[in-house]
């Protein structure tokens, strides 16, 4: 398909720089496959449109302090250069792939200083800035160092128009966030607080957690003209055997299973086939129109980019023309988007 099908008009004062508070306050768009209709709700009201039995599938990555900010030191002609960089995908105990700011400045071999703290080197580089960085620590010494010099990196939707501070480092995490490793916070997820999930577990809703350590390759715009030239970079995903049976009995006695978010979806339909399985490894799962779903019949997700690859993979969901309606409603209707905006909750016919 082509890209500019995938493309629309978003008024800039729509893009949220902060979330609801509370946070399951933020508005619900209520999506059927091939609707032309719409329904309004807040996120707090989410188990009313569950059932007991049905299986509520949330992301348990944590948002890690994924940027930093060195310097390459002085080589022949060139001087000493600042360099941004923002690791994007665990290779190894002591490597990382990152996308490294001006990419220009840096040739393999070259050294990179983050202060006193850390050193690393330029294993490999790619293009659009992406390079291979190899530390001289690695481990639980890395992770630490990370912690302590690392900047949350928010979406460049939001930086670009203020500065990251302290309280996004509240924001920018779920509440049920357990394992490290992702640099963008899955954010369908980012409206759920405890008393949300206390509802859920008091109408009989069973919660199970996939893990994708999502990327900042999520957000890197697709620069190709048809989607089939796409190609999406690799995230480390987690299925347990317990969650699989989990989804794999509701669906047998006739319940639903929700994905909390883009990345709780591709986590899963990668661990599926004509069942879920257990399933650890990367996955660049592309989702477009034609896609044919094996494991999720409900989404909840936040508002996407224009010519995104999420705004596809809704679309793959609930049609292209209904989530067209559906976003030309909430533009209308003035919903907030990205990040720190509102959600829309869509069904699939069964």
């Amino acid at each position: 398909m082509r890209v500019s099908d995938f493309d629309f008009e978003l008024p800039e004062e729509l893009i949220a720089l902060r979330p609801a508070s509370p946070r399951d306050e933020a508005r619900l768009l209520i999506v059927h496959e091939g609707a032309t209709t719409f329904e309004e709700a807040r996120v707090r009201e989410l188990p009313s449109f569950l059932n007991a039995g049905d299986v509520c599938v949330f992301n348990d990555t944590r948002v890690i302090p994924a940027q930093l900010f060195g310097t390459r030191p002085a080589r022949g002609l060139s001087a000493e250069a600042v360099i941004e960089v923002t690791l994007h995908k665990r290779e190894g105990a002591d490597t990382w792939a990152a996308f490294a700011k001006p990419g220009r400045k840096l040739a393999v071999g070259d050294g990179l200083r983050f202060g006193d703290r850390l050193a690393a080197t330029v294993e490999a580089k790619n293009e659009g800035g992406e390079v291979l960085l190899r530390f001289d620590v690695g481990g639980a010494a890395l992770d630490q160092a990370v912690a302590e010099i690392g900047v949350t990196p928010l979406p460049p939707y939001i930086a670009g128009r203020r500065a990251a501070d302290a309280q996004d480092a509240r924001d920018y995490q779920t509440v049920y966030a357990a394992r490290d490793g992702a640099v963008a916070a899955p954010t369908a997820g980012l409206h759920f607080t405890p008393e949300l999930l206390a509802a859920l577990d008091a109408r009989g809703v069973r919660r199970e957690t996939v893990t994708l350590h999502v990327g900042a390759g999520t957000f890197l715009p697709v620069k190709t003209e048809d989607t089939m030239d796409h190609v999406m970079h690799a995230e480390w995903g987690e299925v347990s055997a317990g969650l699989a049976a989990a989804v794999n009995t509701a669906r047998a006695k006739g319940k639903r299973t929700l994905a909390v978010g883009t990345t709780s979806l591709r986590t899963l339909e990668s661990a599926s086939n004509e069942a879920v399985h257990a399933y650890r490894g990367d996955t660049r799962l592309f989702i477009t129109p034609g896609y044919r779903f094996k494991a999720v019949d409900m989404l909840l997700t936040n508002f996407h980019l224009p010519r995104s690859t999420l705004f596809m993979l809704v679309s793959a969901f609930c049609g292209l023309e209904t989530m067209r309606a559906a976003y030309a409603y909430a533009i209308a209707r003035r919903f907030r988007f990205y990040s720190y905006g509102d959600a829309c909750l869509l069904m699939r016919r069964h």
